[in-house]
């Protein structure tokens, strides 16, 4: 406990530190893992740099270095300062290059977009961590600029404000295309998946990319109902002339997989097929488990629990996060059991993050058969380093399923 409370100043958790003190949470603290040092972070992050891992994959282990070089607390401004510094350059490299030399500028604007993206992880909870937020949509945005076959910034209309998406369809002769929802996690983006998806359109798929409520620029904050935001995303793609109304299909990690799986079961009739990679079901929001996963849990590399606090409105303490999580709990919303689409569920057996048995209640629940890919050493998402990584999985699991239920003719070359 001592530990979590002197490094919470500097993580600038607030209130929080006071929320740590209630009865119902201080044993469990008290024998829960540390969060991490400054030190340990750069150490660990580095290690996922050099190997491919979440949330540095794709980043320069030398920018990495570089950057962690004039970062000396743990304060978030300095953080995003830190990653900042070196991604200016390359943004500004990005520039000088585009005009006469695309291709080298696009290389540049996607290393600036990671090192702005790193600067506001995970979440964009200071002045400093929004600066680099924005700075980040600035870089990426540029880099989609000049991506073939394009990439459409939708804005869709949603209860005053806007709901904003990144869609792309591939070039096509044979008409109306498949589509899917990607939905991004906690800590992950739009543009993270707008990069992953990029994969799926030689196999004749289309797909827009949105923010979880409550991270990004989604206009609402996470609540038992703000899946209503992903049913208007819905009712957007069915007004698009080409997008095949009969095969739309959600891809969900993580929390992102939470909100898949309920539309998986509200919008059954409207979807074809759904993914579900780590979904948080029920054991997930329930105090036993959220008291020993949210401080010091090595698999996330920090600050899980002021990340969860930002997505939710009004949420200031422990304790209000501990008052809302039961209700998110879909056997608490009596939906467990109910008619969903067809499911391909992901999963890794030692997941320190979502609890296998949330995969193992979804698979025995309701009357309508899915699909498993359950890694027996794997971690969240069914992580295994250097044997099964994120863009592994992506590829050789998730993209063969989407094809097969979403019905897509496969092209000679990819056979």
């Amino acid at each position: 406990m001592s530990n979590l409370i002197a490094l919470a100043p500097r993580l600038g958790w607030g209130s929080l530190t006071i929320a740590m003190t209630v009865v119902f949470f201080s044993t469990a603290l008290a024998q829960a893992p540390r969060e991490r040092t400054l030190e340990e972070i750069k150490t660990e992050a580095q290690t996922r740099a050099e190997n491919g891992m979440y949330p540095l994959i794709g980043l320069d282990p030398g920018d990495v270095r570089e950057a962690f070089a004039s970062i000396h607390s743990l304060d978030y401004d300095e953080w995003a300062a830190g990653w900042m510094k070196v991604a200016d350059r390359y943004m500004a490299e990005g520039k000088k290059l585009e005009a006469k030399e695309p291709a080298k500028a696009n290389a540049a604007y996607i290393r600036a977009w990671r090192l702005y993206s790193f600067g506001r992880w995970p979440v964009p909870s200071s002045p400093g961590k929004q600066r680099a937020y924005a700075k980040a949509l600035e870089a990426f945005l540029a880099h989609a600029h000049l991506l073939d076959p394009p990439l459409d910034l939708v804005r869709i209309p949603f209860e005053g404000s806007e709901i904003v998406g990144y869609l792309r369809v591939p070039k096509t002769a044979n008409g109306k295309v498949p589509l899917v929802i990607a939905i991004s996690g906690l800590d992950s983006r739009k543009e993270d998946l707008s990069e992953n998806f990029g994969a799926v359109l030689p196999f004749g798929i289309g797909f827009i990319a949105i923010d979880s409520p409550g991270t990004g620029q989604a206009p609402i904050k996470a609540s038992e109902t703000a899946e209503r935001m992903f049913s208007r995303v819905i009712d957007y793609v069915l007004t698009r002339p080409e997008v095949d109304k009969s095969r739309i299909a959600v891809d969900g990690q993580s929390f992102g997989a939470y909100w898949a799986t309920k539309l998986s079961i509200i919008e059954h009739a409207r979807l074809k097929a759904v993914v579900a990679q780590s979904p948080p079901i029920h054991a997930s929001f329930q105090k036993e488990f959220m008291s020993t996963r949210l401080f010091g849990n090595r698999e996330y590399l920090f600050g899980l629990a002021p990340a969860f606090m930002t997505i939710y409105e009004g949420v200031k303490t422990v304790d209000d996060l501990m008052a809302i999580f039961p209700k998110m709990s879909l056997v608490s919303q009596n939906l467990i059991g109910k008619p969903t689409t067809p499911m391909l569920v992901i999963a890794g057996a030692l997941d320190t993050q979502v609890p296998i048995a949330d995969a193992n209640l979804l698979l025995a629940s309701g009357d309508v058969p899915k699909e498993a890919w359950i890694n027996p050493k794997g971690g969240h998402l069914g992580r295994q380093v250097k044997v099964w990584p994120d863009p592994v999985i992506f590829k050789q699991v998730i993209i063969p399923w989407l094809v097969r239920n979403l019905e897509v003719e496969v092209p000679k070359d990819h056979l």
